[in-house]
C-alpha cells in the first residue's frame, strides 16, 4: 500500500509498515471468552450416582468443599482419595485455615445410609458446623 509523503509531489511513495492490532485483539478476546465458557464443561470428576431430591441448587463459595463418597466407600476431597482413618485430620486442617467452612457431602445413592452418617459425624467432630448433602434435582411434583 503506497502513500504520498507530500514532499515535492514527484510521485515518490513510501510504504506504511505498521501492523493494525485491532483485529488481533478482537480475535484474542473472542478466544478468551470461548475458553472461559468451555473450561468448566471440560472438568472431569468422579462419577457418582446422586439420589434425587427437590432441594434447590448448590452455589459455590470459596469457603466450601465437596466431600465425594463413591459407591465403593472411597472418600475424596478435590478428587484426592483420603486414606481410611484420616478424614477428620484433613477436615480439621481445612477448617483451621477457613473457619467458616461449609462441607457438602456428595454420596452415591448406593452407599449405605450408615456410612454416610459416619462421614457426617466425622465432619461434626472436626468442629465444622455447616454440613449439607448434594442431590440431583428430583420430580418437582413429588409429595411426601
Amino acid at each position: 500500500m503506497g502513500f504520498s509523503t507530500g514532499q515535492g509531489g514527484h510521485g515518490t511513495q513510501t510504504t506504511l509498515s505498521e501492523i493494525n492490532v485491532t483485529p488481533l485483539v478482537d480475535v484474542m478476546l473472542v478466544l478468551l471468552i470461548v475458553f472461559m465458557v468451555s473450561a468448566p464443561l471440560m472438568q472431569q470428576g468422579v462419577q457418582v450416582d446422586l439420589p434425587k431430591a427437590n432441594a434447590g441448587t448448590l452455589t459455590e463459595t470459596p469457603e466450601q468443599i465437596v466431600l465425594v463418597v463413591t459407591k465403593d466407600k472411597k472418600i475424596l476431597i478435590n478428587e484426592k482419595v483420603i486414606k481410611e482413618g484420616t478424614l477428620r485430620t484433613w477436615l480439621e486442617t481445612l477448617s483451621a485455615s477457613k473457619p467458616n467452612l461449609d462441607v457438602f457431602i456428595s454420596a452415591d445413592q448406593g452407599v449405605p445410609y450408615g456410612f454416610v452418617a459416619q462421614v457426617m459425624a466425622e465432619v461434626k467432630k472436626a468442629k465444622i458446623q455447616r454440613v449439607g448433602l448434594v442431590t440431583d434435582p428430583g420430580d418437582p411434583n413429588f409429595k411426601l
